[in-house]
C-alpha cells in the first residue's frame, strides 16, 4: 500500500499547490478539498487491490479520472496527456499542404471542379471535369462523404497517387502529385451581385481576415457602394483580433463589440477604438447553424446596435473563451474561464445538458434590446432578424446532386460550346440535349417532375460550365443568385 500512500500525498500536494489554478478560497475550502481527495484516494486504492483486472494508473487518471471531471464542465475544456500536447504543439506549427484543386464530393464520387495555376494538380496534368476514382490504391465507389473527405486530409499529408477517368479517354489516367505548402484564404469570394451592391464571404478568422474584408469592400467600390452581405455561413471562427477588427468596419468609435465574463477573470467589453473611420451603407449578415465564435461576435454586435440585419438560421452558439495551460509531467489543459456576451447583455453560449454550463452563462430566453429598442432574445447562438430557409430539395433534385449528372455532362458540353464566357446563357437546345443525356442513363423525370425545376437545372448547369472553364468563383456567383438569403439581403438593402 505504499504506493497509495505516495499517490494521496502527490494528490494533495498537486490539488493545492500554489499555481494560477489552485483554489483561491479560505480553510474551510480547502479542508473540504482534502476530504474529497482522500475519498477519490480511498476508492483508487479499493479498486486497485480489488478490481477484477490490473488497473494501469496512466490510463485511470490521464483517461479516466481527469477527463471525467472535466467533461461535468462543457465539452471544449480538454486534458492533453504528453501524446496530445505534442500533437497540439505540432498543429500550431504545422504548414498547411495540398494539391491546388477544388473538388465536388459526392457519395462515392470525386470530380476535379478547379486546378490552381501553378501549383501540384495543375502541373501534374489533372484537369477540369476529371473523375478520380482511386487514391493510393483504394478505390471511391464505396466511400461515403465523411470517408472521402478522411481520406482526401490523408492524401493531402505525402505523395500521392491517382488514378483518373476522364470523358472523351478511352482509358483511365494515372497521376502521382506532392503537396506543396498552399496559401489559405479566409476571404475567399467577392463580386457585386447587384450593381451598387457588394457581397464578401469569410470562411473562418485568421490573422489577416479584418484586413482582407476590408481590401474586398473597397475594391468593390468602398464607401460609394449601396449596400454589403457579408457571408459568415460556415465560418466557425478563428482568431478573437480578426473578428474584432471586422467588426470595428462596421461600427462608430467607442461602441462596444463584445463583452467578456468569468469567475475568475476581470469583466472587459472590447470597443471599437476612438480612431475608428468606419463604412456607412447598410450591411446584411448571413449565418447558418454553421456559424460559430467569432462570426457570432460579429453578427451579434452588428445586430445589437441596429448596423446590420443578421439574415438565415440560429447560429451555433460557441461563446467560449479558454485558456491552455502547460502542466507539469509535459502534459496540458484547454479550460473554459470565461463566456462571450453581445452588447446587449446575451450570452453567446448555447445551453448544453447534463448539467453542463448551467446557470447564467448558458444564456437564457429573456428578452433583450438593441440600442433602438428593438428586441432580440438570449439563449444562446445569434436568432437572425429574418428567418430564411435553404431552398428545398425535392425528388428530382436528390436524384440528379446524388448521380453526379451535372459536373458530367457539363465536361462533354464544354467541348462542343467553344469559348464559355460570363454571358453563356443555357437555351432551351442546350436544356433538351442534356434531357436527352439523362434518358440515355435511365434518368427519365416525368413532365410534371421536370417543369418546376427547368429553371433551376438551367442555373445549375451554367454553375458546372463556369466551374470548370471560369473558375469555382464564377461558379458560385451563379448558385449564389438563386440562394434565398442572398435574394432576401438584396431585397432588404434595395429596400433602405
Amino acid at each position: 500500500m505504499n504506493t497509495i500512500g505516495t499517490l494521496r500525498k502527490s494528490l494533495l500536494a498537486g490539488l493545492l499547490a500554489v499555481s494560477p489554478l489552485a483554489p483561491t478560497g479560505g480553510a474551510q475550502e480547502t479542508g473540504e478539498m482534502e476530504t474529497l481527495v482522500r475519498r477519490f484516494a480511498e476508492v483508487y486504492s479499493a479498486v486497485e487491490a480489488e478490481a477484477a483486472d490490473p488497473v494501469v494508473p496512466y490510463q485511470a487518471f490521464f483517461a479516466g479520472a481527469i477527463p471525467g471531471m472535466l467533461k461535468r464542465l462543457d465539452p471544449h475544456s480538454v486534458f492533453f496527456d504528453p501524446d496530445h500536447l505534442e500533437q497540439l504543439k505540432q498543429l500550431q506549427r504545422a504548414t498547411r499542404k495540398g494539391f491546388g484543386s477544388v473538388v465536388s464530393l459526392l457519395p462515392g464520387r470525386v470530380f476535379i471542379l478547379q486546378t490552381i495555376p501553378g501549383a501540384p494538380a495543375e502541373r501534374s496534368g489533372i484537369a477540369p471535369g476529371d473523375e478520380i476514382l482511386a487514391i493510393n490504391g483504394i478505390a471511391l465507389a464505396r466511400l461515403s462523404i465523411e470517408q472521402l473527405v478522411g481520406l482526401l486530409s490523408q492524401a493531402r499529408q505525402s505523395e500521392v497517387k491517382l488514378h483518373v477517368r476522364r470523358s472523351g479517354s478511352p482509358s483511365l489516367l494515372e497521376f502521382t502529385m506532392a503537396p506543396a505548402s498552399m496559401e489559405s484564404q479566409s476571404v475567399d469570394l467577392f463580386f457585386t451581385p447587384r450593381p451598387g451592391i457588394g457581397y464578401v464571404r469569410a470562411k473562418s478568422f485568421e490573422i489577416d481576415t479584418g484586413r482582407r474584408i476590408k481590401e474586398a469592400i473597397d475594391k468593390l467600390g468602398g464607401n460609394e457602394l449601396r449596400g454589403l452581405i457579408l457571408d459568415l455561413r460556415g465560418n466557425r471562427g478563428g482568431l478573437m483580433a480578426a473578428a474584432l477588427d471586422t467588426a470595428m468596419l462596421f461600427l462608430d468609435p467607442g461602441q462596444v463589440i463584445v463583452g467578456v465574463r468569468g469567475r475568475g477573470t476581470k469583466t472587459e467589453e472590447m470597443k471599437a477604438p476612438e480612431d475608428a473611420t468606419p463604412y456607412r451603407f447598410p450591411v446584411a449578415v448571413l449565418i447558418d447553424e454553421d456559424s460559430a465564435s467569432g462570426s457570432e461576435i460579429v453578427a451579434g454586435a452588428l445586430q445589437d446596435h441596429d448596423r446590420g440585419a443578421v439574415i438565415g438560421v440560429p447560429s451555433f452558439g460557441k461563446g467560449l473563451v479558454q485558456q491552455v495551460y502547460e502542466l507539469s509531467e509535459e502534459t496540458g489543459l484547454a479550460l473554459t474561464t470565461a463566456y462571450y456576451y453581445t452588447p446587449s447583455g446575451r450570452s453567446i453560449q448555447r445551453p448544453l445538458h447534463d448539467g453542463q454550463l448551467t446557470g447564467e452563462s448558458a444564456g437564457d430566453e429573456l428578452e433583450y434590446r438593441t440600442d433602438s429598442g428593438r428586441t432580440v432574445r438570449g439563449g444562446g447562438g445569434i436568432r437572425p432578424d429574418h428567418l430564411v430557409y435553404p431552398e428545398p430539395m425535392g425528388r428530382l433534385r436528390i436524384v440528379l446532386e446524388a448521380s453526379g449528372v451535372f459536373p458530367a455532362f457539363a465536361t462533354e458540353a464544354i467541348r462542343e460550346l467553344g469559348p464559355v464566357t460570363e454571358d453563356l446563357a443555357v437555351n432551351s437546345e442546350l436544356l433538351d440535349q442534356f434531357q436527352a443525356w439523362l434518358a440515355e442513363r435511365n434518368i427519365q423525370p416525368s413532365v410534371s417532375e421536370w417543369s418546376p425545376e427547368r429553371e433551376w437545372i438551367r442555373s445549375r448547369l451554367k454553375q458546372e460550365i463556369f466551374n470548370q472553364t471560369l473558375g469555382v468563383d464564377q461558379g458560385d456567383q451563379v448558385e449564389l443568385e438563386r440562394d434565398p438569403r442572398v435574394v432576401k439581403a438584396l431585397d432588404l438593402i434595395a429596400g433602405n
